[in-house]
């Protein structure tokens, strides 16, 4: 009887042993079977995609996370490689295009810096030169303007990353008379004015008119 049961016992002491040596079982995710699929290369999150874009993205064509559009006011450093006369800072007008030699007006408005290099390119191309190569980049982001209850209302030029707050901190702050918790801030989508109430933390962009109001009681 004894003999029997040392027999069992050997034999579940095997069987553990032999569980413990198999390998755990990895937890597949969708990104490991596309990996599997396409070769076994990492597949990136959307995550570490957007902020691959981020990272490659100069200033100039992200404010905010979205991407800048030119308007009057914006100082461009425009480079025609291997075309010195044409390289130079132009400044977009009121009439919201920029003025070049050779090609004549070039309409900025609206458009990213990728956008007016193309079209840049485009009219160089069908009058002047046979394969041009343009590079746009912003020089000086158009002001922006303070008005209502603060010290010293007006225009100023443009910091990338600012708040309303530093906003009101360089127009020399608040009258005692001013609302100090909300802003309303008039801004252009696609060319057209449109005004909406602010918090002191949201982000400035260029070409804002950032109006204080006053308070009643």
């Amino acid at each position: 009887m004894w003999l029997s049961r040392l027999l069992v016992l050997l034999l579940a002491a095997l069987t553990l042993a032999a569980c413990a040596r198999q390998p755990r079982q990895a937890v597949v995710r969708t990104n490991d079977i596309d990996a599997l699929m396409y070769g076994g290369a990492t597949v990136p999150t959307a995550r570490t995609v957007a902020a691959r874009v981020i990272q490659a993205t100069p200033i100039s064509e992200v404010i905010g996370g979205a991407p800048y559009t030119l308007d009057s006011g914006d100082k461009l450093r425009i480079v025609v490689f291997g075309q010195d006369t044409l390289s130079n800072t132009y400044t977009v007008d009121a009439a919201g295009v920029v003025t070049i030699p050779l090609i004549g007006a070039v309409n900025a408005r609206g458009m990213t810096t990728a956008q007016l290099s193309g079209a840049i390119a485009g009219k160089l191309k069908a009058n002047f030169i046979r394969d041009p190569s343009v590079a746009v980049e912003v020089d000086t982001y158009r002001p922006f303007f303070v008005l209502g209850e603060v010290t010293f209302p007006g225009q100023y030029p443009y910091v990338p990353n600012m708040t309303v707050e530093n906003a009101i901190a360089i127009a020399g702050g608040f009258t005692p008379r001013a609302v100090k918790d909300r802003v309303t801030v008039t801004r252009k989508f696609n060319g057209v004015p449109g005004r909406t109430a602010l918090p002191l933390r949201s982000p400035v962009l260029p070409g804002d008119s950032i109006t204080v109001g006053e308070r009643w009681f």
